[in-house]
């Protein structure tokens, strides 16, 4: 079975402007946030393995990619409406999640005030 590399994420993810992750030991969760907001998180399985990348999309979105993909489903753990969860161990292609993990940042990059958004994207 093929199983798609998903290890360019956290590379990815602190390339963006404004992102900061801390490590939810409780939950066994790496989170990327801007402004203290999460966008993505990395859900670990007790062996410590990738199982789900959680990301949050507006629900029209996340409706879309939920419905083209089978390895994509709604929020683990999350409210549904607004969250995702990509299995760790699916067929979601690296274009894709790379796509989703823009959308997830852009979403909450928009919700920050224009002062905040714009101090974030200065730093580029």
């Amino acid at each position: 079975e093929s199983i798609m590399n998903y290890n360019f994420i956290d590379e990815y993810l602190m390339s963006k402007a404004g992102v900061t992750k801390d490590f939810k030991e409780e939950w066994n969760w790496e989170r990327y946030k801007i402004d203290d907001k999460m966008f993505v998180a990395l859900c670990y399985n007790s062996e410590n393995k990738l199982k789900y990348i959680t990301l949050k999309l507006n629900p029209i979105d996340g409706e879309f990619f939920r419905n083209e993909y089978d390895d994509i489903i709604p929020g683990y753990y999350m409210n549904k409406t607004h969250w995702n969860s990509v299995k760790a161990n699916g067929e979601v292609p690296v274009e894709i999640l790379k796509e989703l993990l823009d959308k997830a940042y852009i979403e909450i990059l928009n919700k920050l005030a224009k002062k905040k958004r714009e101090a974030i994207l200065n730093e580029m």
